[in-house]
């Protein structure tokens, strides 16, 4: 039999096809846009297309995220909280602080040792450090997204980006560009303001988190330099980031299906 775990966030609904062995068959990360239903639909059909299989034979679909509630034929909705910690655990199970950064918001979960969520913080009245943020960044660069991972390799690392909120901080960016600041620069200020933000929510669930091995989900976890400044601001704690961090969600729901219809 084949369990299907859905996540529809704000900026992308990824979809996880596992089987009863929990081996990961196939995966989709489509963009949600103004219609979640269609982008339901769509990643769906794809993640079972590439599995070969027909949507009669999943037995149990689950749903998280923001628009859980979207998908009709759910065999039942989970947080999303509930679901990154089961999803990590299945990837990398000795994680014990686990870092998600999504479209619209920031959570750090401590887990037990059994993998079970202890406490969490979430930062979700503010898109700043999101991937909403990075979007608005990029676009302040005019740069791609995907790009800008790489692009604070060589800063030195002087700057910050002081301001809070998106706007405010987009209109910062764009005047540093007009002073001639190399764009190096400005993303590590950027990577470096994600951080500070990240390091406060961790430190509302594990207070010393260099006891705990950490563990970064959700799309913006592909940014590396996100990932390393957040590595720095933890005191060069190692941040680890599972292969397809932003599907970390749907994998988590994918394995409720197949508990909850066993």
């Amino acid at each position: 039999m084949y369990y299907l775990g859905i996540d529809i966030g704000s900026l992308s609904c990824d979809s996880v096809l596992i089987n009863d062995d929990e081996t990961v068959l196939a995966t989709s990360v489509v963009p949600t846009g103004a219609r979640n239903k269609e982008s339901i639909a769509r990643a769906t059909e794809e993640t079972l297309r590439a599995a070969s299989i027909e949507k009669k034979d999943v037995k149990a679909i689950v749903s998280t995220g923001y628009g859980r509630d979207r998908v009709e034929d759910r065999l039942s909705s989970v947080t999303e909280i509930t679901c990154h910690a089961r999803g990590i655990r299945a990837m990398l199970p000795d994680t014990r602080v686990l870092i998600d950064i999504g479209g619209q918001d920031s959570k750090s979960i401590l887990l037990g040792e059994d993998g079970k969520v202890v406490d969490f913080a979430m930062n979700d009245k503010c898109a700043a450090g999101t991937g909403r943020f990075l979007e608005a960044m990029a676009r302040a660069l005019q740069v791609d997204i995907d790009e800008m991972g790489e692009l604070d390799a060589n800063a030195q690392g002087g700057l910050s980006i002081s301001s809070i909120c998106t706007v405010f901080a987009e209109s910062e960016v764009v005047s540093l560009i007009a002073d001639g600041t190399q764009v190096s620069e400005i993303v590590r200020g950027i990577n470096n303001s994600i951080a500070f933000r990240t390091l406060s929510l961790v430190k509302r669930v594990a207070m010393k988190p260099d006891g705990f091995a950490i563990a970064m989900s959700g799309g913006v976890a592909r940014n590396t330099g996100v990932v390393s400044a957040i590595s720095a601001a933890l005191g060069d704690i190692n941040v680890s980031v599972p292969e397809l961090p932003d599907t970390i969600g749907a994998l988590g729901a994918a394995l409720i299906a197949r508990e909850k219809s066993a």
